[in-house]
């Protein structure tokens, strides 16, 4: 791999962080706040950090897959500590641990936050906050490459190191074309969401913060309640509409607004993800309703935008589950490993996977029954392939065998079973709360620093393809041997 090209293009990331450090500075500035010196000072900082390997690496033509890979990964992780700059220079709450677990959070889109006051940060500050999930929710990665030039595969080399497979399913189209078609719904979702949040009652500021990170599916409020602080049931309907769409795969929302036959409203799998949510809505409603103090509108309106919130890892909160009943609990638990689709913003293992896993199942016991049979695995009328099969059968393996670990080395370190089994799952899912001191309306500031450090590793091998990251580090290892 070459040092130099993958320089270069980890210079474009940080001039396009850069671009949103300057209008946060932009707010702060023309509002007179605390924050100007440190959004300023991280904004130049990126800016001649990004300039420099543009100015002295040569013009690059062609790059392999590895060099793509590194691209990506190393990519999430300068961002990372690119982002956390700002917060640590502005000090309060956060502490270099902090800062960093907060700009891994939210570009990661995860949500989880160490603040306890989240409204005493200034409105630059805030709006900082939330364009770390505007650039992280369709991956800067993707947002770098809109406007690179494709010369020989450059483009196709670092978009196949940051996607699944299963989402290129059903798309025969170039990079080029995918990236743009992501972007284009990415941007026209969140303008959308703007407008309308805006139109209930938000006020300007909070509506793009709010859209920011409920189309990238990730959470951050600028309110200590989060949406519960403006108890207003149709900006809850709202959001959870659009929470729902921006767990869905992106370029099946842009086929079904242009009118194509391959659509939502097609997909077999699209059709029994929503299924899944509605009996979890229905079951979560249910057992409120059962336990006592809810009513049947209360009730539904609390389970949808709960099941909904975690199932597209968004996090956002209408109220505290850690008082729900265990059953409601369980099943949203469930969801916040499942999560959402391949293709959307959201994280953990995807559906598409799970339904995939059924489907393999499916044909495994077909030919059991009739060994001489020839039988495939579908997935919306495609054949899947092997190779694609047994990848996913690895990814949810190991997605599995990580969470597990991370759950035991965070109880070793004397956190409670509910919060180290909750906090591990939906870091790794990027979901943000979970429950015990980890609940919707709680944080993750009172966890000891090494399980901070610990979570944002995970949070990126939630965000990132568990795979190509293994591969990479694989590589690095056997190249210095």
């Amino acid at each position: 791999m070459r040092t130099k090209v993958i320089a270069k293009y980890l210079g474009y990331v940080l001039l396009f962080n850069a671009l949103f450090l300057y209008i946060s500075t932009a707010i702060s500035f023309f509002l007179r706040e605390n924050s100007l010196t440190p959004l300023l000072y991280s904004a130049v900082v990126c800016t001649i950090l990004g300039l420099f390997p543009q100015i002295f690496v040569e013009k690059i033509d062609e790059i392999n897959f590895r060099e793509g890979m590194a691209i990506s990964v190393f990519g999430w992780i300068l961002t990372c500590f690119a982002g956390a700059v700002p917060y640590f220079m502005w000090g309060g709450e956060f502490t270099f641990t902090n800062a960093l677990f907060e700009s891994v959070s939210g570009y990661t889109t995860t949500g989880s936050t160490i603040l306890q006051n989240v409204e005493a940060l200034t409105k630059g500050m805030l709006f900082w906050r939330s364009s770390t999930h505007f650039i992280g929710g369709v991956g800067i990665i993707l947002f770098v490459l809109l406007i690179l030039p494709d010369s020989k595969g450059i483009r196709t080399s670092i978009y196949r190191s940051e996607v699944s497979g299963l989402s290129l399913m059903n798309f025969s189209m170039r990079a080029k074309r995918i990236v743009r078609i992501i972007s284009i719904v990415y941007i026209s979702l969140t303008v959308l969401l703007i407008l309308l949040l805006w139109i209930l009652g938000m006020s300007f500021f909070d509506a793009v913060c709010h859209s920011f990170a409920t189309i990238a599916t990730g959470g951050f409020s600028t309110k200590n309640l989060s949406i519960a602080y403006y108890n207003n049931v149709w900006i809850e309907v709202t959001l959870t509409v659009f929470m729902y769409l921006s767990s869905l795969h992106f370029g099946l929302l842009f086929l079904t607004f242009t009118g194509n036959k391959n659509n939502i409203f097609t997909s077999k799998v699209i059709k029994a993800y929503t299924l899944i949510i509605l009996i979890g809505i229905i079951l979560v409603a249910v057992d409120l309703i059962r336990s006592g103090g809810y009513s049947w509108g209360e009730a539904f309106r609390h389970s949808s935008f709960q099941v909904v919130s975690l199932t597209s890892t968004t996090g956002a909160a209408t109220l505290d589950t850690e008082s729900w009943p265990l059953f409601s609990k369980i099943i949203l638990i469930y969801f916040t490993i499942q999560c959402a689709m391949v293709g959307s913003t959201g994280g953990g293992i995807k559906f598409d996977r799970i339904y995939l896993f059924f489907m393999s199942l499916k044909r495994r016991i077909k030919l059991i029954q009739h060994p001489q049979g020839i039988y495939v695995t579908k997935m919306n009328n495609s054949i899947v392939t092997d190779e694609l099969e047994l990848q996913t059968m690895a990814f949810i393996i190991l997605y599995i065998l990580i969470f597990f670990v991370v759950t035991l080395i965070l109880a070793a370190m004397n956190i409670d079973g509910i919060t180290a089994f909750t906090a591990s799952i939906t870091s790794i899912g990027n979901v943000g709360p979970g429950f015990g001191k980890i609940s919707s309306l709680s944080n993750f500031s009172g966890l000891p620093d090494a399980a901070k450090y610990l979570l944002s590793v995970n949070m990126l091998l939630g965000r990132l393809e568990i795979l190509n990251v293994i591969t990479l580090f694989v590589i690095l290892i056997k190249k210095n041997q």
